[in-house]
């Protein structure tokens, strides 16, 4: 069964597999070869290792530098969030993590609720291209969404006053908390984003090969244990699939 999806989907015999380097939960660094580790890259090797297939990386700064370049043949399998916007073009499989996306707000501002982050005389910065400037995108109508190039520089917004609130992936934004009493956290995320295994459009089998892999880690619990390995337990949840 392997070799016939094997084929399908890396014809050269050599897995590309597209990282995000931007997601600081799923690649948590590199070795001293420069090679990225972290949940991402591991999660790519293994799906290698199962179609015995050799792999390399091919790196990219967002995500939506992957999504962009589905039909550039730069990538075999990608490791995104799911939109609907991407789907036109890109298969997922079923999410195998949940990562929380919250607002960071400050005090003074007296904003408690996600609801009220939506309102004219709010500005929201946000990393763009990210799963949840999509979401916000699709479901923000009334406050201004200011867009940065990276997720250090939508962090620099609201340092600099230019934004009032950030739009960010909550253990980030934890951490920014703690280090300003001048800022506060709303608990309740604004969305999650189900992080997925992506290809290109048009290939059934190869998605359903995928799928049931995918279910299959969850159940014998390799994904709990790469967020043991990498101590996010507490940041990351399972999908209950």
């Amino acid at each position: 069964m392997y070799q016939s999806i094997s084929k399908k989907l890396a014809p050269t015999g050599i897995l590309r597999i597209a990282i995000n380097t931007s997601n600081f939960l799923l690649v948590s660094g590199k070795n001293e070869q420069g090679i990225p580790t972290g949940i991402s890259p591991d999660l790519g090797r293994k799906i290698a290792e199962e179609l015995n297939l050799k792999f390399k990386y091919i790196k990219f700064k967002k995500p939506s530098e992957i999504a962009d370049s589905v039909d550039q043949d730069l990538w075999d399998v990608g490791n995104i969030a799911f939109d609907p916007k991407r789907a036109a073009k890109i298969d997922f499989t079923k999410p195998y993590i949940n990562i929380d996306a919250n607002f960071l707000v400050k005090k003074k501002d007296k904003i408690k609720t996600n609801s009220q982050v939506d309102e004219l005389n709010n500005k929201i910065s946000v990393f763009e291209g990210s799963a949840y400037d999509l979401w916000l995108s699709k479901n923000f109508k009334n406050a201004k969404i200011i867009r940065a190039a990276s997720v250090d520089e939508s962090h620099d917004l609201f340092y600099k006053n230019e934004a009032n609130i950030i739009a960010g992936l909550r253990s980030k934004l934890i951490e920014d908390a703690k280090k300003n009493d001048d800022f506060e956290l709303i608990e309740k995320p604004f969305t999650f984003i189900g992080q997925a295994i992506a290809i290109k459009k048009g290939n059934p089998d190869v998605i359903k090969y995928l799928n049931d892999l995918i279910l299959e880690l969850i159940k014998n619990k390799y994904i709990l244990e790469l967020l043991k390995k990498y101590n996010l337990e507490d940041q990351l949840t399972i999908p209950n699939l």
